[in-house]
């Protein structure tokens, strides 16, 4: 399996009374495309301060190829660049001179810088707004520049916070595209989000966060199929002829002449029901089918939608 990229164990912090995170658990291997998904408020965030060194722990261990992040801070901070949600830089100078000072920070010559900083200016399609200042820029062209200052010293993981939250739709897919050449490319990435469609799009694996706890953990597919519920929906011309023992095996409800079956994997039941009708001499009108999605697996574990 090798040392893994990043590898949080037993991992606590509290505000106060309220317990942030209470024994989190994430092992993410070299090269893997990972997603922390929960809602707002759920540890994400504090998770990814603690392993990068904005916040301080209060137990656990957090590790980098092995490293311990506070031990060797210099050498597992030189690893990781993080995206995060909120702006922590020098609203007053250009944006291309703030990545040649993100550059500077890591030791990179600045005749090295010019040639990095110009491809990420070019493939974020920031290279127009190289003269700006960030407060002219609009929402999405700030998260575009926060991945380039991630990127400027090529770290080998990339993390970032809720990267897509309050850009339009055309941005996100855009980004979406961007972080998918990343990771084909061999980049570790570390994605926290509370959109579904994000980390099934993305994500090799999942950990299901909620209240500082992880509750699942594992290919978002796997995830739907051991905890989610997809739906078929049979419309029969009418039902003279079925026999119900035919179909003791499945969960299902019966309106009229419409036959919903509540089942795991859909593309694996679905010859299988429609078989056992035909075979009873049914004539079938239309078929539906629903797939679950990690929203099912969400509500599953928690009792609540992802965004409350």
């Amino acid at each position: 399996m090798g040392t893994p990229a990043i590898d949080i164990k037993g991992l606590t912090k509290s505000y106060g009374e309220l317990k942030a995170l209470n024994g989190v658990n994430i092992s993410i291997k070299k090269g893997e495309f990972f997603g922390l998904l929960g809602p707002n408020g759920a540890g994400k965030t504090t998770t990814i301060n603690i392993l990068t060194g904005l916040v301080f722990k209060e137990s656990g261990s957090t590790k980098v190829f092995g490293k311990d992040t506070i031990k060797d801070f210099r050498y597992t901070r030189s690893k990781i660049g993080i995206a995060a949600q909120e702006f922590s830089v020098d609203w007053f100078f250009p944006i291309e001179k703030l990545l040649f000072f993100q550059a500077g920070y890591y030791g990179i010559k600045p005749k090295d810088a010019k040639a990095l900083v110009d491809s990420l200016l070019n493939r974020l399609g920031l290279s127009s707004k190289r003269n700006s200042r960030l407060r002219q820029l609009s929402g999405g062209m700030k998260r575009r520049f926060q991945i380039a200052k991630a990127l400027v010293h090529d770290p080998e993981i990339l993390i970032l916070d809720e990267p897509t939250a309050g850009v339009d739709v055309e941005l996100r897919r855009d980004l979406w595209k961007y972080l998918q050449d990343l990771h084909s490319r061999g980049k570790t990435i570390l994605l926290t989000t509370h959109y579904i469609e994000e980390a099934e799009l993305l994500c090799e694996n999942v950990a299901i966060i909620d209240n500082g706890k992880i509750l699942k953990m594992g290919a978002p597919k796997e995830l739907t199929r051991e905890l989610g519920e997809a739906g078929i929906t049979v419309v029969l011309e009418n039902l003279n002829g079925l026999n119900k023992k035919d179909l003791e095996n499945y969960k299902y409800t019966n309106d009229k002449n419409r036959l919903h079956f509540s089942v795991k994997d859909p593309d694996e039941e679905l010859p299988k029901i429609i078989r056992i009708l035909s075979n009873s001499g049914l004539h079938i009108q239309k078929i539906e089918s629903n797939k679950s999605s990690l929203e099912d697996v969400f509500l599953n574990l928690t009792g609540k939608g992802i965004n409350g």
